[in-house]
């Protein structure tokens, strides 16, 4: 898993955690070339949240269902509450996003053809 990424199980409080830290580097960089192919496209939390939401809703309904989301402007938490299941959720999550920034002709490629589709921030 990358440093950009983790995912926090809290046994007090009964949920689990994705937490995509986007003021990294590399992740920024991507954000960047997002906003160049799409201007409404700045990508701070509140817009990653926009592109995961219809990203997830779109191509894994499985991991959408039963989501939260806590945005801010230097990360996207996505959270559940804690069961086997969304255990598995929150680690295919993770998974996911890790595969769109190690592989972001994909981010690009939606941006470039879906990004009026999506509701930005």
């Amino acid at each position: 898993m990358q440093d950009y990424v983790k995912v926090i199980k809290n046994e007090k409080s009964g949920s689990i955690s994705v937490c995509f830290y986007i003021e990294q580097d590399k992740v920024l960089r991507i954000g960047e070339e997002m906003n160049k192919l799409n201007e409404q496209a700045y990508m701070n939390g509140y817009n990653w949240e926009a592109f995961l939401n219809y990203y997830l809703e779109n191509n894994h309904p499985d991991v959408y269902g039963g989501m939260g989301c806590d945005p801010e402007a230097g990360m996207f938490v996505a959270f559940y509450k804690l069961t086997p299941d969304n255990e598995k959720k929150a680690e295919k999550l993770s998974q996911i996003i890790e595969d769109l920034v190690e592989n972001e002709s994909k981010l690009y490629e939606i941006v470039r053809n879906k990004g009026d589709e999506i509701e930005w921030d």
